[in-house]
């Protein structure tokens, strides 16, 4: 059993220090799926309601015991149903870290075909940014570096067209009937334009609109790299597993894109929406305070 030490009665083995160092793993992840969300509060109530259950139960009250006790007996069937939507995040977590998520690799394995460059020509869209930004023209891009994201492409309109600067401000424009949606630019091409986006469920700050609450959610349950521009203020964001950068030079949105597309790793850059909030309070309480005129 390579038994290392021992504590008490307690044999404590290689495998048992794993075993632990797993299931800590396990919990921080469920936290970091949690924070932010009404669900953590309800997984709280949910614990508070168990540890009352044990204490009724070590105290022999059986009547408070045998209620609870009903109450715990279906707690799993009620926490799969309340829990849905933070089931289904951890599920698709796993499965775009997965090894075989990715459909080039798939395509590679499986029928030997070699990988297809994910480069391409990214001044369209930062010229297409630069105009609309400038007229307050509301945009969502959702750049895919791996995936056509076929789900999302199919609940707007396919277009399959090649990536270009009249094309996307064509798009956006508040008279065109595409402009209320995202478009989703996979390998140089406009794959679909007005597609809906999963909204993210989480707190954010109350500025953020729907745009940018889609924008967060579409980064939350895929692996893309997503556009914004503000229709109130022309400003630039860019969201990525559900973090956002927001007010970004042109200059700064081009490197992130040509990181993102080029396969290195953006996500440290990001900051988390408690961050950016707390960042943003520290500003307005700053601006408001008064000042000491000498």
């Amino acid at each position: 059993m390579n038994l290392l030490f021992k504590i008490g009665f307690l044999d404590i083995s290689i495998v048992n220090l794993i075993d632990i160092t797993l299931v800590s793993v396990l919990i921080y992840q469920v936290y970091k799926l949690l924070r932010g969300s009404v669900a953590i509060k309800i997984f709280l109530g949910f614990l508070s309601i168990y540890l009352v259950y044990l204490m009724v139960s070590a105290l022999r009250m059986e009547l408070l015991s045998i209620i609870l006790g009903q109450f715990m007996g279906v707690g799993v069937i009620a926490a799969i149903i309340i829990f849905a939507p933070e089931i289904r995040k951890f599920l698709l977590i796993i499965g775009r870290s997965s090894f075989l998520s990715n459909e080039n690799l798939l395509q590679e394995l499986l029928f030997w075909r070699k990988r297809e460059t994910q480069a391409f020509n990214i001044n369209p869209i930062i010229e297409a940014a630069k105009s609309l930004s400038g007229t307050n023209t509301g945009a969502l891009m959702v750049l895919s570096s791996n995936s056509e994201l076929k789900f999302y492409a199919e609940s707007g309109d396919i277009l399959e067209a090649q990536v270009s600067k009249r094309l996307l401000i064509s798009i956006f424009n508040k008279y065109s009937p595409l402009h209320d949606g995202a478009v989703i630019i996979h390998n140089g091409k406009v794959k679909a334009a007005r597609c809906i986006l999963p909204v993210t469920e989480r707190d954010v700050p109350a500025q953020f609109g729907l745009r940018h609450r889609a924008a967060i959610g579409m980064s939350e349950a895929t692996e893309t790299l997503v556009l914004i521009i503000s229709e109130e203020t022309g400003q630039v964001s860019l969201a990525k597993n559900g973090k956002i950068l927001h007010n970004l030079s042109f200059q700064e949105v081009r490197e992130f894109i040509n990181d993102y597309l080029s396969g290195v790793d953006i996500d440290e850059k990001f900051e988390p929406i408690s961050a950016y909030e707390r960042r943003q309070i520290k500003k307005r309480a700053s601006s408001s305070s008064p000042t000491n005129v000498s």
